[in-house]
């Protein structure tokens, strides 16, 4: 298929472009095959400056038009209605990243045809006629970045705390879980056998499978699917054998179930093994609403209060921080091993095994680290980007398969950070990164919807990784924590409704100037001398 035939005008004269924290400018629009350019040039007796805007079509989530007359005019042109009258049109685009951009075209056949071309290519569902297959940066060679050896890592280091466990290779080819990475940790006396009988017992094939140890205690977490019971309470022998070696011994253990009482009684009726549609649908109508009263400036603050409430998206992230915050107090404090299960086990669940590490390990606080624990337990361990990433806040309608779990697993982060201003390695800058990188990104780090698919569609060798660009150190000096310590103790985060707040630096960072942030940012950086930390030479 060729990009080209979806493309309806590739240039359109005298557009004017109005973007937030910028002024207006006016020149030549050009639609690419992956971006809408906008070259400007200089103009005799204003403030206008040559300037390039680039935006990739991914970005844009939503395109609205409108087409105006603008009176009445004695030649005839193909601009002109059928009354006489001259149309121009405006084109809205709404993208991920919450940015509104609008397109004023002088023509109305021009303002159908760029609203049409950028519809079309802003929905690709080809994964191979993605911009990070095409993108080839000056001075980077594919590869860079690529292969992150996560589980390799984490199992080494594992292995100098116990040898309890294993790295099991059960899944090679994804023969076992298709969601499931090649490699996993199980315990040592589990055999390959009992791993394949417990998969068949768990949604997805998705099996018991270790996601942290607790070295002050040995205790660890661990993460499935729901168990596919049924109304008659089937049980299976090997799924119990894999959960009794995972103890090691302990008489007790918890399971934290992220469906709710009455989710889970509807699985059971239904076999047990039915995904809840409807709870992602909620968390995408959580943000929906909530982005759409970042955006209605209008209102009062009392209104504007009660909107963001009604939202429920600071319900759904104090309702993850506590859950996680039980996972981690179980281990902790009650010394106790955790299986963490819901559903598919692809989102929610990942959600809180991912904050319960956060809170309880110093070393996912770190910027490698914490990159580590995104590709362990969202990328490698199968949560469907492609899909839950498809729309973001614009997202009106019926939707799909849309939901927010990763951006409310970075707004938690956030929380963290705030809470606890020293003792996260990475800033706010570079949750926001991520966030962006996440739904719309010239990387083929967050393609498609598990390791097999990238694997597939060969990821690795035709993409170049967002790792890589962003552990070079003229970004990553931008994207670290100044006052930045580490804090070998587990941080407990609050849930006071005084202690959550909205996310001004994402879901505000298009109405509010950044620029006294950033100097603000600067003068702390120097004074902490973070230049000449190890690492920052």
């Amino acid at each position: 298929m060729e990009l080209s035939h979806l493309i309806w005008s590739s240039q359109v004269e005298n557009v004017r472009v109005c973007c937030p924290l910028m002024p207006p400018v006016t020149g030549t629009l050009c639609v690419s095959s992956h971006h809408l350019i906008l070259s400007a040039s200089p103009v005799e007796g204003t403030k206008q400056e040559k300037c390039e805007l680039w935006l990739l079509h991914c970005a844009v989530d939503s395109v609205e038009k409108s087409v105006q007359n603008i009176g009445m005019l004695k030649s005839k042109d193909s601009s002109k209605d059928g009354d006489g009258r001259s149309s121009s049109g405006t084109v809205t685009l709404k993208c991920k990243d919450l940015r509104v951009i609008q397109l004023e075209i002088p023509d109305m056949e021009e303002t159908f045809n760029v609203a049409r071309s950028v519809q079309a290519l802003s929905s690709l569902e080809n994964i191979s006629l993605r911009y990070p297959f095409f993108y080839r940066p000056a001075g980077c060679k594919l590869g860079k970045g690529w292969p992150r050896h996560t589980m390799e890592n984490f199992y080494h280091n594992l292995k100098a705390e116990t040898d309890a466990w294993r790295l099991s290779d059960v899944n090679n080819n994804f023969k076992v879980c298709p969601s499931y990475p090649e490699k996993v940790i199980v315990p040592v006396s589990c055999s390959d056998t009992t791993l394949k009988r417990a998969a068949a017992f768990r949604q997805g094939r998705r099996f018991p499978v270790l996601s942290y140890y607790h070295p002050r205690n040995k205790m660890v977490l661990l993460r499935s699917s729901q168990p596919l019971v049924g109304p008659n309470h089937h049980c299976c022998e090997d799924d119990e054998m894999l959960l009794d070696a995972a103890l090691m011994g302990q008489w007790r253990g918890f399971i934290i179930d992220t469906r709710t009482e009455q989710e889970a009684k509807q699985a059971r009726s239904a076999g047990g093994g039915t995904e809840n549609k409807n709870r992602g649908q909620a968390l995408q109508s959580s943000l929906t609403r909530v982005v759409g009263a970042c955006y209605e400036t209008y209102l009062g603050r009392n209104h504007w209060l009660s909107k963001l409430q009604a939202s429920q998206w600071l319900s759904h992230i104090k309702e993850a921080l506590s859950t996680a915050g039980l996972a981690a107090e179980c281990i902790e404090r009650e010394g106790t091993c955790v299986l963490v299960h819901g559903e598919e086990g692809t989102n929610n669940t990942l959600l809180v095994t991912s904050l319960a590490q956060l809170i309880l390990s110093p070393d996912c606080r770190t910027v490698v680290g914490f990159q580590d624990l995104i590709e362990r337990e969202w990328l490698q361990a199968g949560h469907p980007f492609q899909v839950r990433c498809a729309r973001s806040g614009w997202a009106h309608g019926r939707f799909q398969q849309e939901s927010p779990n990763f951006l409310l697993f970075l707004d938690c982060c956030w929380q963290l950070t705030r809470q606890f201003p020293m003792a996260m390695e990475f800033n706010e800058k570079f949750l926001c990164t991520l966030a962006t990188h996440a739904y719309s990104s010239e990387y083929g780090t967050f393609l498609c919807n598990s390791e097999k698919e990238r694997y597939v569609y060969k990821i690795r060798e035709n993409t170049h990784s967002l790792w890589g660009a962003l552990n070079n150190f003229q970004q990553r000096k931008y994207l670290v924590n100044p006052v930045y310590e580490r804090n070998a103790l587990a941080i407990w985060p609050s849930v006071a409704p005084q202690s959550i707040e909205l996310w001004e630096g994402f879901f505000l960072r298009y109405f509010v100037p950044t620029k006294h942030k950033e100097m603000s940012w600067q003068r702390t950086w120097e004074l902490s001398g973070s230049y000449h930390r190890p690492g920052y030479k």
